[in-house]
């Protein structure tokens, strides 16, 4: 490659941040970008190591990691940008919310500390926004053919500019106000600032996309409307399912999912009316956060940002080591400690609790503790299981609490045609194919809604890989027929 002793010669340069006194005042990025210059030194780290796992195990866009390291060490920064765009077109928002698994299968991460991919990607896509090289291009010819997206989040925007790309009339519907889904309403304005969201969306649109907001399917359109003027559809509204805690006191004011808490302020951010605002804002308040993921610490930093008194994460896993151990190897995701920006900004982090109970205000009607145990983590025939430790249960003050336990799949409350709402109900059967088809032809469901949830990254690449199976079932086959999948 470009430097053959790059990661010889340069160390890893990780995110710098803006002071937190400075930051908790506002909801910018907080990140500092690095020079170009900078910039240049980590792609020279890049290794010429025969076999580039980071595209081909890590990243579920296939990257090609290796070949935009050596442009840019050369300065070619115009033909890197054009490689990362070709492969991954929202390399500008990935470079922003994921969490790296090319940097985790990095060879060099073996003995050393990996290549900053995730920085470097974003340099390289801002630098392309600046230079003009990334632009709009629009499809030179329409095919006669619609499609219609529902859901606006990452699979249904993958899909909307691929299917776009391959010359189809794409309308993409968006429940919510403004689009974008998940990366507008779910993730904080400090880890992705929605200007660079309305950015790529505007460049989607004057590409041909059209995004109608505050479209109900099923209420507001039919999905019998849809068929009858699209020639094929796309599901992509997520897997927004919250798992819940049924514990005693669930029942109490106080007590909101993660989800509904982030977008209740992002919200606030854009000039929306949130439903219930008063109670979703941790000001002046005790907050817990139970679940020690990406979302609880985006919880965190919400939440000392809205001027909490305190704040505590609490995960009922084993805090992880610092350095990969045995039961993840290299080139898998490693299950290391994580530490995000909004960690080094305050609250508290305590691992292997248990919640067993809320416990109530005098008023008998809204939380204001919780009951917790201490645990151990033990190996059974079931596999590892927790068991509290005696005499360690212990109150924890809170007067809201968000739980932050991930996603169970598809929210009861999405509209789905019959013949799959009752697919659905029996749960005997997936409600996609392989290929990504439902059991209607020409019905398809993309991301998190066919998949589970999952990463961003992983719903983009669905979209696309789905995009592309619409393309098959649209386009003749020689003999004149529209082949299926």
């Amino acid at each position: 490659m470009g430097k053959p002793t790059g990661f010889i010669e340069f160390m890893r340069r990780d995110p710098v941040y803006r002071p937190v006194v400075e930051r908790l005042k506002d909801y910018r990025a907080v990140e500092i970008p690095l020079s170009s210059a900078e910039i240049r030194e980590q792609a020279a780290r890049c290794m010429d190591c025969g076999t580039p796992f980071c595209h081909g195990v890590g990243c579920p866009l296939g990257n090609l990691v290796p070949e935009f390291n050596d442009l840019i060490w050369n300065h070619r920064w115009h033909d890197a940008v054009e490689l990362l765009w070709q492969q991954n077109p929202f390399a500008d928002i990935t470079s922003r919310v994921c969490p790296a698994p090319c940097e985790s299968a990095c060879v060099l991460g073996i003995s050393e500390q990996p290549v900053a991919i995730r920085q470097i990607e974003t340099a390289l896509v801002e630098w392309g926004y600046d230079q003009g090289v990334i632009k709009p291009e629009p499809p030179t010819l329409r095919r006669a053919e619609h499609v219609a997206i529902i859901g606006s989040g990452p699979a249904g925007m993958a899909t909307a500019h691929r299917l776009n790309q391959l010359g189809f009339s794409v309308v993409v519907y968006e429940s919510a106000h403004r689009p974008g889904g998940l990366l507008r309403y779910g993730i904080p304005e400090f880890k992705l600032e929605k200007r660079v969201l309305d950015r790529r969306l505007d460049l989607m649109r004057a590409e041909g996309i059209i995004f109608e907001c505050n479209v109900h399917i099923g209420d507001d359109l039919s999905y019998r409307y849809l068929t009858d003027r699209y020639q094929a559809l796309c599901l992509a509204f997520g897997a927004r399912e919250p798992r819940d805690l049924a514990i005693p006191g669930r029942e109490l004011n106080g007590i909101h999912f993660a989800m509904d808490y982030l977008t209740a302020q992002n919200r606030r951010l854009q000039g929306e009316q949130a439903t219930r605002d008063a109670d979703l804002c941790a000001r002046n308040r005790h907050v817990v956060i139970i679940g020690g993921g990406d979302t609880g610490a985006d919880c965190l930093g919400t939440a000392l940002r809205q001027g909490a008194r305190h704040v505590v994460q609490l995960e009922i896993l084993p805090e992880p080591p610092t350095v990969r151990p045995a039961h993840t190897p290299w080139p898998d995701w490693p299950d290391v400690l994580r530490v995000s920006s909004s960690h080094h900004e305050g609250g508290e982090r305590r691992w292997a609790t248990a919640t067993l109970a809320f416990l109530s205000d005098d008023n008998k009607d809204r939380v204001k503790a919780l009951r917790c145990v201490n645990v151990d983590w033990v190996k059974t025939k079931g596999g590892n299981q927790p068991r509290e430790k005696p005499e360690t249960e212990h109150e924890v003050p809170a007067d809201l609490v968000l739980l932050a336990l991930g996603f169970t799949g598809m929210s009861r409350n999405t509209r789905l045609p019959p013949e799959l709402e009752a697919i659905r109900q029996c749960g005997n059967r997936p409600l996609r194919d392989e290929t990504g088809m439902t059991a209607i032809p020409g019905i398809f469901l993309a991301g998190d809604a066919g998949a589970g949830a999952s990463l961003a990254v992983r719903a983009l690449a669905d979209g696309i890989r789905i995009a592309n199976t619409i393309n098959l079932f649209l386009t003749p086959s020689e003999t004149g027929d529209s082949s299926s999948c």
